[in-house]
């Protein structure tokens, strides 16, 4: 029997095994499976197209930039019509194309010398950038180009898929907010009812933290470093001791719309971009929860880990980069899902009203707070005296504190919750 299963799994698995690569069947994350529909728009940028595309723009990148350096005589400067060419290989580079760079990358055994190889071959073509070819990695060492490519993949996926939904996750509980600015519910203190308040402003609450993290997100700088294999330039002042290469590294970087970082050893570190998302919110929604403490997992590990280097080359840090999708997928997913639970939310008014009811010792705050307010002593002991009719404050103070309900004693949340939109552009603004 033992036999049989052995042969089974054998026979399955060789049978199997082109159709289970192609197949949502056969992923081992969800985010490739089960809920690729939802976190697809991240590929472009997370996947292992997404930094052989970005290795291929940071070395065009990098060869026309040393086109622009006077002293570099041997790279002249490009023409227009070179220049397109190679501008067209980023602008053009397809699935197809990575999967070349992996087939080379099997006879090279090395990833960023495939894409070296790669627009090698694919220069061979033009006249002027084939005799220039072996500037593509002039004085580069692989971390200059992974940093770059790795910072690139993140900030692209925060502008394009995370900011944006975080944005529209904003505006539906805004709306939620806005629309139930004055749906008056009971508050809790230490599972006590407390001080109502109104579902609008509670939810304002939520909108406003978010919006708080989706803008020191969006500040945090990306930074990236060309400097060499331990930081000095060892190699291009060798090669080129005239040349002011930290000047010429700093334009490449900004160029990326990154942020120039001028000391580093090896290894350059995306920091503090890995931020932990987390919303806690009243709408419990329990697929958000899940996803939220995967992504939070994930991330809070490289935000940890990546900051910290044993050695020059610590290449424990090029398995765990390859993980970056998958807590920005969970992310992702969370937003989407948020999102989806906003839009079949009903109010149930009824609900919150019985509660009110049934909760009229909340209005002991206002009371005594009024009696404070008209110099009454030990207001607290002679509460139940004024319930007597014993009159200690005004008539007319007396007469609005007799008005008042549960339902009415909200303060100003129904403002507060209809200025949430307001608030959230100032903190954008800052």
């Amino acid at each position: 029997m033992n036999n049989f299963r052995c042969f089974h799994a054998k026979r399955m698995s060789s049978d199997l095994s082109h159709d289970l690569e192609v197949s949502s069947l056969s992923a081992l994350c969800p985010l490739d499976g089960r809920y690729w529909g939802k976190v697809k728009e991240l590929a472009p940028f997370m996947s292992k197209y997404g930094l052989i595309r970005f290795r291929v723009l940071v070395k065009i990148k990098w060869l026309l930039k040393l086109s622009q350096i006077p002293q570099l005589i041997e790279v002249p400067c490009f023409s227009e019509g070179a220049q397109s060419f190679l501008q067209n290989l980023i602008d053009e580079f397809s699935v197809d194309d990575a999967l070349e760079v992996k087939k080379i990358e099997k006879v090279t055994n090395h990833d960023v010398k495939a894409v070296e190889y790669f627009l090698k071959q694919r220069c061979q073509s033009h006249p002027e950038i084939v005799k220039v070819l072996e500037f593509f990695h002039f004085a580069c060492t692989s971390e200059d180009i992974n940093n770059l490519a790795h910072a690139l993949m993140l900030k692209e996926a925060l502008s394009k898929v995370i900011l944006p939904v975080m944005d529209e996750l904003i505006a539906a509980i805004c709306n939620v907010a806005t629309t139930n600015s004055s749906v008056p519910m009971l508050s809790r203190t230490h599972g006590q009812p407390a001080s109502p308040t109104t579902l609008g402003k509670e939810m304002a609450i939520f909108a406003y933290r978010l919006s708080r993290e989706r803008r020191d997100i969006s500040q945090i700088e990306m930074l990236g470093k060309f400097a060499g294999a331990v930081g000095n330039y060892n190699a291009h002042v060798a090669a080129y001791p005239e040349i002011k290469w930290p000047q010429i590294a700093e334009e490449l970087v900004m160029s990326l719309g990154l942020k120039f970082n001028p000391y580093v050893p090896q290894v350059c570190y995306i920091e503090k971009v890995l931020v932990i998302h987390q919303i806690r919110s009243q709408v419990r929604l329990h697929i958000v929860q899940g996803n939220l403490g995967v992504a939070n997992g994930d991330l809070s590990h490289l935000s940890t880990k990546l900051p910290i280097s044993r050695w020059q080359r610590d290449l424990t840090d090029s398995t765990v980069l390859r993980n970056m999708g998958v807590g920005l997928g969970h992310s992702l997913l969370a937003y989407k899902s948020a999102l989806q639970g906003i839009s079949k939310l009903q109010v149930n008014e009824a609900a919150l009203a019985e509660d009110l009811n049934n909760s009229w010792e909340v209005l002991a705050e206002p009371i005594q707070t009024v009696m404070r307010r008209y110099g009454v002593p030990e207001p607290y002991e002679k509460l139940k005296e004024l319930t007597r009719g014993r009159a200690h404050i005004p008539i007319d103070a007396k007469t609005a504190l007799l008005n008042l309900t549960p339902h009415t004693y909200i303060g100003v949340a129904p403002d507060l919750a209809k200025n949430i939109n307001k608030a959230i552009n100032m903190v954008n603004r800052k």
